[in-house]
């Protein structure tokens, strides 16, 4: 049975026009559009001949899931074959793989596209109502492959893999979740799903190995290769040796290892369980034929006899069958001729450049502040949304929503002045302590803006700090979303603390140094501030330079307690959701007149200047106060 359904109108198509599913979700995704027809049709046969154990997999979920599948491999596949190929040099592949991009950003919003490939992706995330914007540095990675890998270690490795495969496996995730079968991480899974991708790469390396070493490529790290001294000289001249031997042997194992993650699935719908079951079966039994191979795998990828493919197959398809059989899915309907679908998010452009953010309406510039003078790390507790809402006979819970806007100006006045670090605290460890109504309508604000996502054109790194226990999986899915999709970002990094608390944080960091020292990995007599400094759960987070807390309280509640240590302190009147960029800007400008000494000699110089106090009260007629 065709994945792309025909021209002429079916039942099927009566039905899904009027949102009734029928069994295991069938609908058709193609109306009656030829080329998007054809389009998918092309996808299909190239995920079957250029990658039969993935077209498998897509062969178990629901007829009407297919085509999106097809044609998300089919837009990566093209992608990777533009950035190798070795016919073309360097530059012109990266100009091959920028114009593909920027054809993708211009084609989204029309919803349609002249290479079929592309026209199925289109069509496919205005369907499913996809972000590809969260495909950018994915996409921007194959670019940058085209001059060539090298990795030191493991973890410049894995940063590597991650960044590729991770955005790509989100969309699957989403397409799930938009059918009404969410694949839902546990939080104490989504590690084990991260190597589990780390084993997915380390598969499909070993397996191209003949390819990439013919073109001169050898995507190992040092880390592994100096393990077996004389294995990276034998592979680039294709030398099959003791040493590269026993470097496969390693590999494969370790490979196993990530991929046999039995807990993944644990608790999941038996439909992309069945998948990611079946998925791990496919890549042991790749694994066994790169063992197997000896020094045939120099020569030409191995692969796993028919027969261990049927052994593996054919239960997983009545197990899937079965499963979905019983499972109702939710499947977007046939465009009808001449009707407008709501565009996909555009895709950012594939550029370094990212925009300016908006000015302020009263056209105030930021002071021009000199680069030494400037706070690296600015950290913001927001305290008074709910005091203003209730100051306007409002509920609480749209001071929030006024605060949400608040601290998109001050981003917008971070990125003016060019602050490197902003950290806000969003949501405590003691805000559970409020009433549930309002801590839901903090939470679903929280999932608002981050699925809007308002900085995605701006040179904005996201990150988040706390703890994941007791908050929401959707929210914490999209926390990790926007980190990954943010990470290589240069700008400013904005570090959202939700249900953080200080005190918890310094005891985890003491619970992870007992047990290096219980297992002998570190002397209790021995360790000094730098070895807490790196254990802390964000070890990487610098220290903060200035401490600013709006609302007119003046304490710290909890808040960043290590890295304030020596931070200025800085209290403003003002309530938080009346804050805008200009608060930032005179806070930071109060900070260039306090004289930072750390416990040394003033500055004679400055001894004259401006207050020296390490805690102030900034005037209630300030800018948003």
């Amino acid at each position: 049975m065709s994945d792309v359904p025909p021209a002429t109108t079916t039942p099927a198509d009566r039905e899904a026009a009027h949102g009734t599913p029928g069994p295991a979700g069938r609908r058709p995704v193609s109306g009656d559009d030829p080329a998007l027809r054809a389009a998918y049709r092309l996808c299909r046969r190239r995920t079957k001949d250029e990658d039969p154990a993935e077209y498998a997999l897509i062969q178990l979920v629901p007829a009407a899931l297919r085509p999106a599948l097809h044609a998300l491999w089919a837009a990566a596949n093209a992608l990777d074959d533009l950035g190798d190929d070795r016919t073309a040099p360097a530059a012109e592949r990266a100009a091959r793989v920028e114009a593909w991009i920027t054809a993708l950003h211009r084609e989204l919003p029309a919803g349609s596209s002249p290479d079929p490939v592309r026209h199925a992706l289109v069509d496919t995330a205005n369907r499913w109502r996809l972000d590809l914007s969260e495909l950018r540095d994915a996409m921007a990675q194959v670019q940058d492959d085209t001059r060539g890998r090298h990795f030191a270690d493991w973890a410049e490795w894995r940063a590597w893999g991650r960044d590729n495969l991770l955005p790509w496996f989100g969309q699957v995730r989403t397409v799930f979740d938009r059918a009404g079968v969410p694949v839902a991480l546990r939080l104490d899974t989504r590690e084990a799903y991260e190597e589990f991708l780390d084993g997915v790469r380390l598969t499909d390396i070993l397996t191209d190995l003949s390819a990439d070493l013919a073109e001169g490529d050898l995507l190992l790290p040092a880390e592994a290769l100096d393990l077996h001294p004389g294995s990276a000289a034998d592979l680039a001249q294709r030398r099959w040796s003791p040493a590269v031997a026993a470097l496969v042997t390693h590999l494969t194992g370790l490979a196993r290892q990530w991929v046999a993650q039995e807990a993944l699935t644990r608790g999941m719908h038996p439909g992309p369980a069945t998948v990611l079951d079946t998925m791990a079966a496919l890549l042991r039994a790749q694994l066994d034929a790169v063992d197997a191979a000896g020094p045939a795998l120099l020569r030409s990828p191995p692969r796993p006899a028919l027969r261990t493919r049927a052994r593996i197959l054919a239960p997983a398809r009545a197990r899937a069958a079965l499963a979905w059989s019983l499972t109702p899915l939710t499947v977007p309907p046939p465009q009808q001729p001449g009707a407008q679908r709501q565009p996909a998010p555009a895709l950012p452009a594939p550029t370094s450049t990212f925009l300016r953010p908006p000015p302020h309406p009263s056209g105030e510039r930021p002071p021009g502040i000199p680069p030494g003078d400037m706070p690296a790390h600015v950290a913001v507790i927001m305290d008074g949304n709910g005091r203003w809402a209730q100051q306007r006979g409002l509920p609480r819970h749209e001071g929030h929503r006024a605060g949400a806007d608040a601290v998109r100006e001050v981003v917008h006045g971070a990125l003016d002045i060019g602050l490197r670090h902003l950290t806000l605290y969003t949501f405590s460890t003691e805000n559970w302590h409020r009433d549930p109504e309002e801590v839901d309508a903090i939470l679903d604000l929280l999932r608002r803006e981050l699925a809007e996502n308002p900085f995605r054109d701006l040179d904005v790194r996201l990150r988040w700090h706390g703890r994941a226990g007791r908050l929401p999986p959707d929210l914490v899915d999209v926390l990790h979303l926007r980190e990954r999709t943010t990470r290589a970002r240069t700008g400013l990094t904005v570090t959202m603390c939700i249900d953080y608390g200080g005190r918890d944080e310094l005891t985890r960091t003491a619970a992870a140094l007992a047990g290096r020292a219980r297992a002998g990995r570190l002397d209790p007599g021995l360790i000094a501030e730098d070895d807490f400094a790196r254990h802390l759960p964000l070890a990487d987070l610098p220290d903060v330079d200035l401490l600013w807390r709006t609302g007119g309280e003046q304490r710290v509640s909890n808040f960043l307690p290590w890295h304030t240590a020596y931070a200025e302190l800085y209290f403003t009147p003002g309530l938080w959701p009346d804050t805008d960029r200009r608060d930032l800007w005179q806070a930071i400008t109060a900070y260039t007149h306090r004289q930072r000494h750390h416990g040394a000699t003033p500055d004679p110089a400055r001894a004259d200047g401006p207050s020296a106090a390490h805690c102030s009260t900034a005037p209630a007629g300030g800018p948003g106060g």
